[in-house]
């Protein structure tokens, strides 16, 4: 952490931490980041960095450009919170019931800042771009940034995430597949509803949905090489409203994780068949909607090796941590990635006392120490990068 400290000095992190706190008392859904993109504006305004709002209607763009032809390189934040109620107890806790940052997006964008900061300070002798990201969470914010020409000019692009399960200085980096598709699904179930002392009369939804959701699971253990990742969870089930009545209908809703395309197109298929199945011998109305989500994030080989030298440089090669395995997260940086090549990596974050507790939690929180390591990351990538194309 020395050279890093050495880098972002306490001066920088408390401007950082200040903009983290206050991003975090006023937390926003997705395209709906107003406060958050008025305050990024207002701070690169004071940097003196060239930008435009609005982009994808709450997105924020900055850029610092040589006026030379030079390698451009982008560097991404993601903007919006979660429908969470926050419980931190934190004296910077959300003001805005029921919306809270509960996966460190507010620390994403205040380690962008300073890395904006940063190269406005020192010039990385290229271009960068600092792209302020609205709707990642389930909206997918990236492709109508995309749309409305974000990655215009960009040699390659640069991600991160806060990570609790390492510590801080962790910089965590996995080439190739690094997450998974998100695809969503919901099974709606129409049976025949009666009173429940005549089950003999109806056809039971709750039944049906039962059986449907213990037949999902033969999927995975059964039909799925387990040699590719993959996970199916009911995340939602309704049905009935009265305790002596048979249910007429159900509900179930459920996401599909996968890395692979081909065990997910045999998932989809699969899911397919058993509600048509199960209709048939239920004779009841079984209906199946596949939701297609984001693709997986796939890191570029030379990318990678950019980040994982600066990692190492900045952390020292124990610290830059390679990860054998993808995360079966979702993550919409991945729409970036299948125009441009780049790199999305993880920084330790863990707060002592919270180890435990997840992210998408009312309860999460992070070491803000973080901060002075995303925004000593992000520069200095910046830097080796533009050297990097540089010379080719």
């Amino acid at each position: 952490m020395n050279r890093i400290r050495r880098i972002v000095n306490d001066e920088l992190f408390e401007w950082m931490r200040d903009i983290r706190r206050a991003i975090h008392q006023w937390p926003e859904l997705a395209f709906k980041e107003e406060k958050t993109a008025e305050l990024i504006s207002g701070e690169l305004k004071k940097l003196g960095i060239q930008h435009r709002t609005g982009v994808a209607r709450t997105g924020v763009v900055g850029k610092l450009l040589t006026g030379e032809k030079a390698p451009t390189i982008a560097l991404r934040a993601d903007m919006d919170a979660l429908p969470i109620t926050e419980d931190t107890g934190l004296p910077f806790s959300s003001r805005n019931q029921g919306v809270m940052h509960a996966c460190g997006h507010d620390g994403h964008v205040a380690m962008l800042l300073g890395a904006a900061a940063l190269l406005k300070e020192n010039p990385p002798g290229g271009n960068a771009v600092f792209i302020f990201q609205p709707a990642e969470e389930g909206e997918g914010g990236a492709r109508p940034m995309i749309e409305e020409g974000v990655l215009d000019g960009v040699d390659m692009i640069f991600g991160g995430h806060i990570e609790r399960h390492y510590e801080v200085g962790d910089i965590c980096i996995k080439s190739g597949v690094h997450t998974a598709y998100t695809d969503a699904f919901d099974i709606r179930i129409t049976g025949r509803g009666g009173h429940a002392a005549r089950p003999h009369e109806t056809t039971d939804a709750v039944l049906i949905a039962s059986q449907m959701v213990t037949s999902l699971q033969t999927i995975i253990s059964r039909e799925i090489d387990p040699l590719h990742p993959a996970v199916l969870t009911i995340g939602y089930l309704r049905a009935g409203s009265v305790y002596n009545a048979v249910a007429e209908k159900a509900v179930l809703k459920g996401t599909i994780r996968t890395t692979d395309e081909s065990a997910r197109n045999q998932m989809v298929d699969k899911i397919r068949k058993l509600a048509s199945s199960i209709s048939i011998l239920y004779d009841a109305d079984v209906k199946f909607n596949h939701k297609p989500g984001y693709p997986p994030i796939i890191n570029e080989e030379a990318a990678c090796d950019i980040a994982r030298h600066v990692a190492e440089k900045l952390a020292g090669r124990d610290r830059a941590v390679r990860l054998d395995l993808p995360s079966l997260g979702g993550e919409d940086f991945s729409f970036y990635l299948q125009n441009v090549p780049g790199c999305f990596v993880r920084f330790g974050a863990a707060r002592e006392g919270h180890e435990k507790i997840s992210s998408h939690s009312p309860n999460f929180d992070f070491d803000e120490e973080v901060l002075r390591v995303g925004a000593a990351y992000f520069s200095e990538l910046v830097r080796h990068a533009v050297k990097t194309l540089h010379r080719k």
